[in-house]
């Protein structure tokens, strides 16, 4: 990454800024956790936060690079800087992996169910359906009550729900644990699928992120088509909407989804779109905000957990799918010691 490539986006003096960062002394302390956009305006300006920081982690965490620690979102960069780093130009290239050549993108052949699919044939879990209300002791195990009036046994149990619903099943039993979770603020969020006409002249590229400020209701488009291939006789795409602190996840109805949508999409692209089928998810309290000290926050979670309960969950190590499947590893390894079933193996 250069100033130049940032040029179009921000002004000739903030080029200039970042093209003479590497001359400017950095006075950095190993350890420390500012926020994203504290580092990244002190060396490179405001402006570099506004139309490039931000929308790139208000796509990741629905949040804003104000609020959101540095060791949890670029945590290779915060090692470089304690390793020395002289600036945060050099930082940057030390943190950067390597070029391969491949794809930017990639996924798997017919999506995560196929994922899915698979490890609950190799499972054979026992699905119930239906959530959980209460958790207490029950002898050297657990007790779980669900919201059908049905209670369940258990040798141990994994909780893998939202930091907010962690923090009140977790209080009678957890509660040093229970208040770790509480302090993990979360954000809400919606995605919006539509398939439109296969001849629509969408742009060749993946999609677009927006700005915070900017006189769009959605965060982010991705052009499905565009980015993972065409399939079948229509172009996918999908537009994310809702922000840390915006309550439009649970207010917004989907017919005013599909109108603001629609809107944006003739905005940016210049393109009034008829969709031939459209699907809104609803994520509520799904985007948890990794503030500065975030990590200690989540050792803090887990050292006041009794042994035989665990947690998982995208609040823990990481937003993304590999954080989330080395979380989940790292809690059934947890309670399979705990309850000393040494023929248990956890799948690699």
């Amino acid at each position: 990454s250069t100033p130049e490539s940032v040029a179009g986006l921000v002004d000739e003096a903030t080029v200039a800024r970042m093209a003479a960062e590497p001359g400017r002394a950095l006075h950095w302390r190993p350890a420390s956790d500012p926020t994203v956009a504290d580092l990244v305006a002190d060396r490179f300006g405001d402006q570099v936060v506004a139309r490039s920081v931000d929308p790139l982690l208000s796509g990741v965490y629905a949040g804003s690079s104000a609020t959101i620690g540095l060791r949890a979102a670029v945590p290779t960069l915060a090692a470089a800087l304690d390793a020395g780093a002289s600036s945060l130009t050099d930082a940057v290239a030390r943190a950067l992996p390597p070029a391969t050549g491949g794809p930017v993108f990639g996924a798997l052949d017919g999506g995560y169910r196929v994922l899915i699919e698979a490890l609950v044939a190799r499972a054979r879990p026992r699905l119930v359906r239906s959530a959980v209300t209460g958790l207490e002791p029950a002898g050297q195990g657990w007790e779980l009550a669900d919201d059908t009036g049905a209670r369940w046994p258990a040798d141990a149990v994994v909780l893998a729900v939202p930091a907010p619903q962690l923090a009140g099943l977790a209080a009678g039993v957890a509660p040093r644990a229970a208040k770790a979770a509480g302090r993990i603020a979360s954000a809400s969020s919606v995605v919006m699928a539509l398939a439109v006409p296969a001849d629509t002249p969408f742009p060749e590229s993946s999609g677009v992120l927006v700005a915070t400020g900017e006189a769009l209701r959605a965060k982010a488009i991705t052009l499905s088509s565009r980015k993972w291939g065409m399939r079948g006789d229509a172009q996918l795409l999908r537009l994310s909407f809702g922000r840390f602190g915006e309550r439009l996840a649970v207010t917004a109805s989907d017919d005013d989804l599909l109108a603001w949508g629609r809107e944006d999409l003739r905005t940016v692209f210049g393109l009034t779109v008829e969709p031939v089928d459209v699907r809104v998810q609803r994520w509520f309290d799904a985007m948890p905000q990794y503030g500065p000290g975030h990590a200690e926050l989540v050792a803090e979670l887990r050292a006041g957990l009794p042994p035989t309960l665990a947690v998982a969950g995208s609040y823990l190590d990481g937003i993304g799918v590999p954080a989330c499947v080395g979380a989940a590893g790292r809690a059934a390894e947890r309670v399979i010691r705990a309850v000393g079933d040494v023929d248990a193996q956890v799948a690699r």
